[in-house]
């Protein structure tokens, strides 16, 4: 039975005994107060006198509402004062809440793993503005976390599911083990085919098997950091513009991605026709296509389709107005 069926069980059963006194001396002869009054002050073995005289069936009948009352209000005291003491009253309340506000979430992002990479991510995600859930098998490390968080297994569906993986936008598998993150891209893309999943590798051997696995992306930390110092030697500046273009938020120019959606106006038409610099100021760099290759500075012949995924430079202005041309 857990800590709150407990308490409510202590507290309904001290509760039945006021009752079951209150209606024993009615039948007594006592009015609603005084019967009440009685009660209490039997319970409650504070030792005021009787209200009225007692008969010898009152008198058996207070007898027996002691033993009995006496030992639920001990018991509801006992496990309310365990309950205060420990917190777990506190934690209760505070998951309900934390169970309402995932509840509540669409389009998020699940992050498995609140460690050194995990909070590395959740970071960077927060920063964005955009809505997250964390979940981690170690409660005391969760303790520390400030984002919405579910305490289990991301292996199992049944955190997947607590964290609103229904409703997800994505998924980090960004545990330590290679095979813990296979089991989590495993069980993701089970539960939602169409869930973008990117999943944490430490051993280049796992790199293939975590996409056979269902990961859209797969990376190494390890490898990235290296690749990232290389460039810091050989092309510092270059570098340090990639970086800060797309990390710092209040500068004003950054980098963005936008969807090209079925119903935009500008589907279909040749980068020249659609005139992208001219209705909006944003300056685009490179198209994605279907198939996952990037065209680079593309030519003003190139058709937009819906497949495409514009990669885009300008203002934050220049881009919201771009965003709303392309329908992202």
């Amino acid at each position: 039975m857990s800590h709150w069926r407990r308490l409510g069980g202590a507290l309904a059963l001290l509760g039945t005994v006021l009752v079951a006194g209150t209606v024993g001396y009615l039948l007594l002869g006592f009015g609603f107060v005084d019967a009440l009054y009685q009660t209490v002050t039997t319970v409650a073995t504070v030792g005021f006198r009787e209200v009225q005289p007692l008969s010898t069936v009152g008198k058996v009948f207070t007898m027996v509402l002691i033993l009995l009352g006496v030992g639920a209000a001990l018991y509801a005291f006992s496990v309310l004062i365990e309950t205060l003491i420990e917190g777990r009253l506190l934690d209760l309340l505070g998951r309900r809440r934390m169970v309402r506000t995932i509840g509540s979430m669409q389009g998020h992002t699940i992050i498995c793993g609140w460690g050194r990479v995990g909070r590395a991510i959740a970071a960077e995600v927060a920063d964005a503005g955009k809505p997250l859930v964390v979940i981690d098998v170690d409660a005391e490390r969760l303790a520390d976390c400030p984002h919405p968080s579910v305490h289990g297994d991301a292996t199992e569906d049944q955190a997947l599911h607590a964290a609103g993986v229904d409703r997800a936008a994505s998924l980090v598998a960004a545990v330590d083990l290679d095979a813990s993150n296979s089991f989590i891209t495993l069980s993701a893309r089970a539960l939602r085919p169409d869930l973008f999943v990117v999943a944490r590798v430490r051993s280049v051997d796992s790199e293939e098997k975590l996409r056979r696995a269902g990961a859209d992306r797969v990376v190494n930390p390890q490898n990235i950091g290296g690749a990232r110092m290389a460039a810091f030697v050989l092309r510092p500046h270059v570098a340090e513009f990639v970086d800060v273009m797309t990390r710092e938020r209040n500068l004003a120019f950054r980098l963005e991605e936008l969807p090209v959606h079925p119903s935009s106006p500008i589907a279909h038409q040749t980068l020249r026709d659609a005139h992208i610099r001219d209705r909006t100021g944003a300056l685009v760099l490179a198209l994605r296509r279907a198939d996952g290759t990037f065209l680079t500075n593309p030519p003003p012949d190139t058709v937009l389709e819906p497949a495409h995924v514009i990669i885009a430079i300008g203002t934050e202005d220049e881009l919201r107005t771009l965003s709303t041309l392309v329908g992202a």
